[in-house]
């Protein structure tokens, strides 16, 4: 039987997600995932869920709401994605914002599309009233994708 040793480069990641939900701990999160992915020379996924189950839930969905939500999200991680951009060792970054419901979003509209090999999330970005409804984020995350999951604390 022949040994193969695998190398570095071998069992890093070349696929990395990064769930980020607008609270104050997403910059944490986020400088962990681009740590990582200039470690592993890999590919960066920035993703965010704006979530229309409260917008849902009062009846009305104004159209103007969302794009602002976005953009907001956008503006609170502009630097850092420029960092990350600057960074030689990160092959690329994209940021995909999409609005819906979390759980399906994430798992429908982006780990399903990107099929990364890490997912990195925040250990608990929903309030307590959420958390009590949905449960957890990271939870859900673990539960779901085929690929290894990393919680920051």
């Amino acid at each position: 039987m022949a040994e193969t040793t695998a190398t570095y480069q071998d069992l890093g990641y070349d696929r990395i997600f990064v769930s980020l939900d607008g609270s104050d701990e997403q910059d944490k999160v986020l400088d962990r995932a681009i740590v990582m992915a200039a470690n592993d020379n890999a590919e960066l996924y920035i993703g965010h869920v704006v979530d229309s189950t409260a917008l849902e839930a009062a009846g009305t969905f104004p159209v103007d709401i969302v794009p602002t939500l976005e953009k907001a999200f956008l503006d609170s991680i502009e630097a850092k994605v420029a960092q990350a951009k600057a960074n030689p060792d990160i092959k690329k970054v994209d940021v995909v914002v999409r609005a819906g419901r979390i759980r399906e979003t994430l798992k429908d509209e982006m780990l399903d599309v990107i099929k990364p090999d890490l997912v990195i999330c925040g250990a608990r970005g929903l309030s307590s009233i959420k958390y009590a409804i949905l449960g957890s984020i990271s939870t859900f995350l673990t539960r779901n994708t085929d690929c290894d999951t990393l919680i920051i604390k």
